[in-house]
C-alpha cells in the first residue's frame, strides 16, 4: 500500500461543487495514470445552490468542510489546497490567438508554451471585458485548438526548434459573482483554491480521451442545476456551452406530481432510474404511503426530460455550426434517466446508439486504490478536475489593495505592480515625481532645469515593507501610499555659469576683469533675481563707458576717454578686450572756498585703482602716483602743494531715506544705488517674492544710478 505521507506533496484534492451534492477526490498522477486514494460525497441539506450558482455561501461552505474532514480521515493528514470547477452558468467563450517570435532559433519548452497560451488568454480577457461594461468576467478555462511552428500547423510544440510559435485557443469566462461565490465558500471551509477550471473541461479530460477528439463528438455533463456541453473536432475542443436545465427539473416535477418534499422527490428519481421496473415506495407530505411503479414515474417525468434533451440538442447544433455532431457522450447523475439519451438522439437526428451514458467504461484508465468502490459517471467530473490540475493551472487569487478586494488571474508570477495596476492606481503615483521644471533662455539658447525627484510609493504587504516587484500570494493585504513630488526647479541669475564668467577690458594698457551684467526680458537684474518660466535672459558681453568707470569708481568728468583709440561718449559700448585710454584734460589748481587742490592724472589713477580687480593695474597706478609725488611738479612745471584741500572728490558721508528710514552712507567719495545694501539690512539670500523692487525718488532705477544726499529709496520684494 502506498505511503500517502511520503507523497503528500504530490497529492491533488479535487472538489466538484454541484447543485445537489459535493464530491471530493484525492489522488496523484504516476506514469500517466491517475490513482484515486480517497473519495467522499455530501448532499446539501437545503437548496443552498440553484442552477450551479451558490445562494448560501456559508451552508455550502459547511458541506465542503464535511467532505474535507471525511477525506482527511481517510488519508491521515490535513488538506489545505483544492482544485475546483465552475458550472457554465452565463458562460462566454472567446476565440483568441497569439504569436511569439524568438530572437534566435530556440528549442521550445513547456514554459514557452505556457507563456504563449497566457498571451492569447490575456487578449481574450481584454476582449470580453471590453464588450461588457456592467459585468466583469474572469477566465475559468482555456483550451488550445491549434498550435503553429514557424507558421505551420503542429499538434505539439514542445521539443521543436522554432523562430516563431503561435496558438489559437478558446478561452471561457464567467461573471465575477459566480466565481466569487465559489472562492468564498471554499475559503470559509478553510481551504485555498489551487486551480479553477470549467466543469465541461474537467469532464472532457476523462470522458473523451485525446485519441477520440479527431471525431466530431459532443459531451453533455448533466448535473442537478445545469447541463454543460463540450464539443470536439479534428483533435481539439472547439466549443463550450451550457443550458440551465438539468436533474432538478425532473425532481421538481416528481415533487409536484406526488406531493412530496424536494429531498424525497430526489430519492424517488434516483430509485426509479435505477430500477426502471418494479415499485418505488415513499411517504407523501400527508403521511400516506405511496407505491408507484418506476415505469409510471419515468412516464410522468417524460415531458421535462424531453424538454431538457431538446435544449441540449439545440445548443449542440448551435455550437457545431448548425449541424449535429456524430456522437454524444452523457455523464453526470442527471443524465441517467432512461429516456434522456434516446430523446437527445431524436432531437439531433442521429441514431440512438450514438448517444450513450459514459460511466464505468471511461473510468477504466483510472486506478482506484479504494476498497468497495463502485465506478460511476458521477465521479467523472471530480476526477477530471484533479487531472486538469496537471495540464492547466489557471487559478485566481484574491488580494486586498488599499481596502479594495480584487480577484486576479494567477499565472504564478504576480507581483505588487500587477495588483495596483488592476485597481487603477495611477502609474505616476507609484514612482517618484519630479517637481515642476523651469524653462528659460540664456543668450538665445533654451535652458531646462528639472525639478527635484520626490520619494517613491511606500508599499506594505501584510504590514511589512515591500516594493513593486515583490511577489504576492493569496489573501495578501497590500497598502500603497502614493509617491510624492520633489521641489520645483528654481535658480537665480547668480547661479548661472554665464553670470559667473567675467568680461575683460584693457584700461590704460592693463587688463581689468569685470562681472557680466544680466538682462531679464530687457531689464537689468541682480544676481539674486529668481528666474521664472519663460524668462529671456541675456548676459551682456559689453559695458558702456559710463558703466565701466562707475564700476571702477573713477570720475569721468576730468578725463578724455578713448575706446580703441577713438573718442568715446558715456554710452559708447566697450566689448571684450577693447582698449580704453584715459587722458587728463589738464593739470590744474581749483579754488572753491577751500584750500587749493592740485589734481593730477597720477592721483586719479591711484584713487580709482583701489576699486579695480586686477592687481597689476593697481600696482601700475601706485607706481605712477609715487613717480608724480617725487617729481613734485605737474605737466606745466608748477609745484605740487603738499597739503590737499577738501573738495567734492574727497571721501564724504551722505544721508538717504530707505523705506522712510534715514540711513547714513559713508567711506566713499561717490555712491551708487547698489551701495545701500552695505548699510541697510535687507536679506537677499532668502527670497520672499519673485523679484526685488528698487525705486529711486519714485522711479525704477538702475543698480548703478548715482546717489546724492537726501534721495528717497523704496526697497521691497514683489510677487
Amino acid at each position: 500500500m502506498t505511503d500517502l505521507k511520503a507523497i503528500k506533496d504530490d497529492l491533488v484534492f479535487g472538489l466538484d461543487i454541484g447543485t445537489r451534492s459535493i464530491v471530493g477526490v484525492v489522488g496523484y498522477l504516476s506514469h500517466q495514470v491517475f490513482h484515486v486514494v480517497a473519495m467522499a460525497e455530501e448532499k446539501h441539506a437545503t437548496r443552498a445552490m440553484l442552477d450551479g450558482q451558490i445562494h448560501d455561501i456559508y451552508k455550502v461552505g459547511d458541506t465542503i468542510r464535511r467532505v474535507k474532514n471525511s477525506l482527511e480521515r481517510q488519508i491521515g493528514f490535513a488538506l489545505t489546497d483544492v482544485c475546483i470547477a465552475a458550472a457554465g452558468r452565463v458562460l462566454k467563450t472567446v476565440n483568441a490567438s497569439a504569436e511569439y517570435a524568438f530572437e534566435n532559433e530556440t528549442r521550445v519548452t513547456q514554459e514557452h508554451i505556457y507563456s504563449l497560451n497566457l498571451l492569447a488568454v490575456e487578449k481574450a480577457h481584454a476582449q470580453v471585458n471590453e464588450n461588457s461594461t456592467d459585468i466583469h468576467y474572469y477566465c475559468v478555462g482555456n483550451t488550445p485548438v491549434n498550435y503553429k511552428l514557424n507558421s505551420f500547423d503542429i499538434s505539439n510544440l514542445e521539443g521543436h526548434k522554432a523562430e516563431k510559435i503561435g496558438v489559437e485557443l478558446i478561452a471561457t469566462f464567467l461573471p465575477e459573482e459566480v466565481v466569487d461565490g465559489l472562492y468564498q465558500a471554499v475559503e470559509y471551509a478553510g481551504l485555498h483554491v489551487a486551480s479553477l477550471t470549467l466543469e465541461p473541461i474537467a469532464a472532457m479530460n476523462v470522458a473523451i480521451p485525446e485519441q477520440y477528439r479527431l471525431l466530431n463528438i459532443g459531451l453533455i455533463d448533466v448535473g442537478a442545476g445545469t447541463s454543460d456541453i463540450c464539443l470536439t473536432k479534428d483533435g481539439s475542443i472547439i466549443a463550450y456551452g451550457m443550458i440551465p436545465l438539468a436533474g432538478d427539473e425532473i425532481t421538481e416535477v416528481i415533487a409536484k406530481t406526488y406531493l412530496v418534499d424536494f429531498n424525497t422527490a430526489e430519492q424517488i428519481k434516483v430509485e426509479a432510474s435505477d430500477k426502471k421496473e418494479g415499485i418505488v415506495e415513499f411517504r407523501d407530505i400527508m403521511g400516506l404511503t405511496q407505491k408507484i411503479p418506476a415505469e409510471q414515474i419515468l412516464k410522468d417525468s417524460e415531458s421535462v426530460i424531453d424538454k431538457m434533451a431538446d435544449a441540449a440538442a439545440q445548443k449542440i447544433i448551435e455550437l457545431n455550426g448548425n449541424r449535429p455532431v456524430n456522437a454524444v457522450f452523457v455523464v453526470g447523475g442527471g443524465g441517467k434517466m432512461a429516456s434522456y439519451t434516446q430523446k437527445v438522439a431524436e432531437h439531433l437526428g442521429i441514431m440512438a446508439e450514438r448517444v450513450a451514458v459514459r460511466g464505468e467504461e471511461v473510468l477504466g484508465s483510472i486506478s482506484f486504490d479504494i476498497d468497495g468502490f463502485k465506478k460511476d459517471s458521477l465521479y467523472v467530473t471530480p476526477i477530471g478536475i484533479c487531472t486538469n490540475y496537471y495540464t492547466q493551472k489557471n487559478s485566481f487569487m484574491f488580494v486586498t489593495v488599499n481596502g479594495e478586494r480584487i480577484k486576479m488571474y494567477d499565472n504564478n508570477r504576480l507581483t505588487v505592480v500587477d495588483a495596483v495596476m488592476q485597481v487603477g492606481f495611477p502609474n505616476e503615483k507609484l514612482f517618484p515625481q519630479r517637481g515642476g521644471q523651469l524653462e528659460f533662455t540664456v543668450n538665445g539658447k533654451t535652458r531646462l532645469i528639472r525639478g527635484e525627484a520626490g520619494d517613491g510609493a511606500v508599499i506594505m504587504i501584510n504590514g511589512k515593507n515591500a516594493n513593486l516587484n515583490t511577489k504576492i500570494e493569496q489573501n495578501d493585504i497590500i497598502e500603497v501610499k502614493e509617491s510624492t513630488a520633489g521641489a520645483k526647479a528654481s535658480t537665480t541669475i547668480g547661479q548661472l555659469d554665464e553670470f559667473k564668467a567675467t568680461v575683460s577690458f584693457i584700461v590704460d594698457d592693463k587688463k581689468v576683469n569685470c562681472p557680466r551684467f544680466a538682462y531679464v526680458n530687457g531689464e537689468l537684474k541682480s544676481e539674486f533675481y529668481e528666474i521664472n518660466n519663460g524668462d529671456d535672459i541675456s548676459m551682456a558681453d559689453f559695458y558702456t563707458v559710463e558703466q565701466l568707470f562707475t564700476f571702477l569708481d573713477m570720475d569721468m568728468s576730468n578725463l578724455n576717454i578713448y575706446v580703441n583709440n577713438e573718442p568715446a561718449q558715456n554710452d559708447t559700448k566697450v566689448y571684450e578686450n577693447f582698449s580704453v585710454k584715459t587722458h587728463g584734460l589738464s593739470d590744474y589748481t581749483v579754488s572753491s572756498g577751500f584750500d587749493d587742490e592740485t589734481y593730477s592724472e597720477a592721483e586719479d589713477i591711484q584713487e580709482n585703482a583701489e576699486y579695480a580687480e586686477n592687481t597689476e593695474y593697481t600696482e601700475y597706478a601706485k607706481s605712477h602716483k609715487d613717480k608724480a609725488a617725487k617729481a613734485g611738479t605737474n605737466t606745466e612745471g608748477n609745484t605740487v602743494q603738499e597739503e590737499v584741500k577738501q573738495s567734492d572728490d574727497v571721501v564724504k558721508d551722505i544721508f538717504v531715506l530707505i523705506n522712510h528710514q534715514p540711513v547714513k552712507l559713508s567711506g566713499k567719495k561717490k555712491y551708487v544705488l547698489v551701495d545701500i545694501f552695505d548699510f541697510y539690512d535687507f536679506d537677499l539670500s532668502k527670497p520672499q517674492g519673485s523679484d526685488v523692487v528698487l525705486k529711486l525718488n519714485g522711479q525704477k532705477a538702475d543698480y548703478l544710478a548715482p546717489l546724492k544726499d537726501g534721495d528717497l529709496i523704496d526697497l521691497y520684494w514683489e510677487g
